[in-house]
């Protein structure tokens, strides 16, 4: 089973993002990742929902969307070209004899530090997932103490 990126347009209030990750979970669908930010109307939110399945079924849900009160619509992304990113924050230890190096890798991957403490380090990387996989293995050896990650969101090209 294929990646799949479905976007939502909703309208801002209260349990429609309860609805419609139920009307997922009622098909069968586990949701990789699911992002919801106020849109470029303050009254609707942008949802980019990616879940693992076919083209097929995630038609059927986004026709199931559709019939949802709050929705005004849904499409599959994978149908025309798009773009993908995630937001991760990493805390690393701040050895200052590693940090030449990992300056180096921060720089390759063109991350930031965002926060430097006596002991610790936080730097940011956006990027597709497969990016920020990538740069999670090569900071694994200098420590990693704390992760979060914002989930992939998503916008057709053009």
């Amino acid at each position: 089973m294929a990646k799949q990126y479905v976007s939502v347009l909703v309208g801002n209030a209260p349990g429609v993002l309860q609805r419609v990750s139920g009307l997922f979970s009622r098909r069968g669908y586990n949701i990789d990742s699911i992002t919801v930010g106020v849109s470029e109307q303050e009254s609707l939110s942008r949802m980019t929902v990616v879940a693992n399945g076919d083209g097929v079924l995630v038609g059927q849900l986004c026709n199931q969307l559709r019939k949802l009160i709050d929705v005004v619509s849904a499409e599959p992304l994978g149908e025309t070209p798009f773009i993908s990113r995630e937001l991760l924050l990493v805390k690393l230890n701040s050895d200052p004899v590693a940090r030449a190096g990992l300056n180096e890798l921060i720089h390759t991957f063109r991350c930031s530090i965002v926060d430097v403490g006596p002991s610790s380090l936080i730097v940011q990387a956006v990027g597709d997932r497969d990016k920020n996989e990538a740069f999670l293995k090569l900071l694994a050896p200098y420590g990693i103490i704390e992760i979060t990650r914002t989930g992939e969101t998503a916008m057709a090209r053009g």
